[in-house]
Parts: C-alpha cells; sequence; structure tokens
C-alpha cells in the first residue's frame, strides 16, 4: 500500500460500519453503540466487510471504535472484552480471504471514545474516566490490535485534546504503521474547530500532537463533507505526509445514526474530487455511508 501511495495512486477505505451494521438489523447498545453487536451479528459484519471489497475498497476497518473497556463495562460487557474484539478482528480476516483479495488491509480502529449521554453525540463529562483508566484501555485495545493481525491501526475521531494524546501513545506503542483522523466542525463564526461540542478547541490545536514521521498518513474523518476542504488545509499547514479524507453523513442520538438526508454517491465524489486536487490520496466514508458510496469513489478514480 505504501508503495501505491508513494507513486501518486488513489487508495480507498471502507465506508461506515457501525452504521451499516445498523442498516442491516444490528441492534446498537445504549450504552456501547455498536461494540457489542459484532456477537450477535458476526456473520452480517463479514457481510459488511465483503461488500465494502466489492465495491472496491482497498482497508476495510475493524468494528472496533467502540469496544474498549471504557465502553464495554458500562453496557455489562467488559468481562467479553476480548472476545469481542477477536471476534471483530476475525470477521474481517475471514472477509478479506473469501475475497480473494490478498492486498486488501485490515486496519484496527481505535478512538477515544468515552460514554456517551443518552440520546446525544455528546461525552457525559460526569463519566469520563481518570486519565490512567483511559491510557491502559486504549493500550489494551492497540495491543489486541496488533496481536490479532491487523496490518495498521486506524485512530478514528480524534477531537478531545485531553484524550488524543493517550490515543496517540497506545498506537505508537503497537509499532506498527498509524494512521490519524480526526474529526472537525464549524464553530457560530464558521472556524473550523474539533467536533466536540463541549469547547471550541481551534483545530491547529488539536493537530499539535502530529510529530511528522510518526504517523504514516494523517486527514479528516467524521466530519461533513462541507468542511472537510477547509480542514485539510488547516492539516496541510503542519503535516507534510499522505492525506485522507472519509466523512460522515447524517448525525447521532447515542445509540442509534440518524440517517437523515445522506449525501448521494455523486455528491460526495463532487467533494471528493476537490480534496484530491488538493493533495488527499486516501478516499472513504465515515457513518452513515455505504458500499454505494464507496463504490462510486471506486468508479470516479480507479475505474478510468
Amino acid at each position: 500500500m505504501e508503495s501505491r501511495l508513494q507513486d501518486g495512486e488513489i487508495v480507498l477505505l471502507d465506508g461506515g460500519t457501525g452504521t451499516e451494521l445498523e442498516k442491516r438489523g444490528a441492534v446498537m447498545d445504549p450504552a456501547a453503540w455498536c461494540g457489542p453487536a459484532t456477537l450477535d451479528n458476526a456473520e452480517v459484519l463479514k457481510d459488511v466487510h465483503l461488500d465494502y471489497i466489492s465495491s472496491g475498497a482497498d482497508i476495510i476497518t475493524t468494528n472496533t471504535y467502540a469496544s474498549s473497556r471504557l465502553m464495554l463495562e458500562p453496557a455489562g460487557c467488559g468481562d467479553r472484552f476480548e472476545e469481542i474484539n477477536r471476534a471483530a478482528v476475525t470477521a474481517a480476516h475471514e472477509a478479506r480471504d473469501l475475497s480473494g483479495r490478498a492486498d486488501v488491509l485490515v486496519a484496527g480502529s481505535l478512538s477515544h471514545m468515552c460514554p456517551i449521554a443518552a440520546g446525544t453525540d455528546r461525552a457525559d463529562a460526569d463519566r469520563e474516566p481518570p486519565v490512567e483508566v483511559m491510557r491502559e484501555a486504549f493500550g489494551e485495545l492497540a495491543m489486541l490490535l496488533r496481536d490479532t493481525g491487523c496490518d495498521l491501526i486506524l485512530l478514528e475521531m480524534m477531537y478531545c485534546p485531553r484524550r488524543v494524546p493517550l490515543a496517540f501513545e497506545a498506537a505508537l506503542a503497537t509499532g506498527l504503521p498509524v494512521w490519524a483522523g480526526f474529526s472537525a466542525r464549524r464553530d457560530e463564526r464558521g472556524e473550523v474547530v474539533g467536533f466536540g461540542r463541549d469547547a471550541c478547541v481551534p483545530l491547529a490545536d488539536i493537530l499539535s500532537v502530529l510529530k511528522w514521521g510518526e504517523v504514516e498518513a494523517a486527514g479528516l474523518m467524521h466530519t461533513a463533507a462541507d468542511v472537510v476542504a477547509d480542514a485539510i488545509s488547516v492539516l496541510r499547514e503542519r503535516y507534510p505526509g499522505m492525506l485522507m479524507a472519509y466523512p460522515d453523513s447524517g448525525y447521532f442520538r447515542m445509540p442509534n445514526w440518524q440517517f437523515d438526508d445522506i449525501i448521494e454517491p455523486e455528491a460526495l465524489v463532487g467533494f471528493a474530487r476537490g480534496w484530491v486536487d488538493n493533495g488527499v490520496q486516501i478516499l472513504g466514508g465515515c457513518c452513515g455511508l455505504s458500499p454505494d458510496h464507496i463504490a462510486a469513489l471506486h468508479h470516479a478514480f480507479r475505474g478510468r
């Protein structure tokens, strides 16, 4: 994959994993969202990965975004941490094997997700664990992703200044390649800030964690498509490496994704053309986006 990127190729990530599970009938947990869903939906999850590969994805993402102990313990699944996460990685590996595409990479998703207040997309500040508890939880999941054979660690939805350094520390300690996905929004003045709703932290401040040479790619994800370009410009001022962009569409009310006004695949392609013109080489989708979106990107950028 590195050689393809060095040669200037466009590489495709998959789309949303948890939200695609939900669309296909998996029940989302009121405390842990999509994390525990793997156990009762392993075959559905495998099919999700297969559909993304069939649509042209070069990288598929494990359903481990919401399955650190920080999320599983409040859901009463802490004692099944290893079982849930191993099953998630296994589903991705089995899908790759069935696809016949040995070149597909399995990205281990590692977020800094903490308990979310019911009916919102906001972290419950009263339930954020102490720093050392978070450090241990992120490290535990990162090492499991490494030990179960993930090809890289994909840091997802990095936006909280308190938690981002802990997630980076955990990912880098694995020795695997690390790709870092940051999340942004616009504040009331139209400025690009971190995704967090409880404070307007300039995206540039959150990006200060980046050190050239530590991560192999960085970009924007779980960010509205019409915000990505400006956010990429902020990132490019601070990071000279490979860039990625995979937006979301719709919105979250814990524990369900709201599939309202989902961007059309061709509209996504229109935005992506602008991102590629500005140096982005890794494209995909996040929550709310489906195999149809990845197929459209494949047709536009790889089917020529």
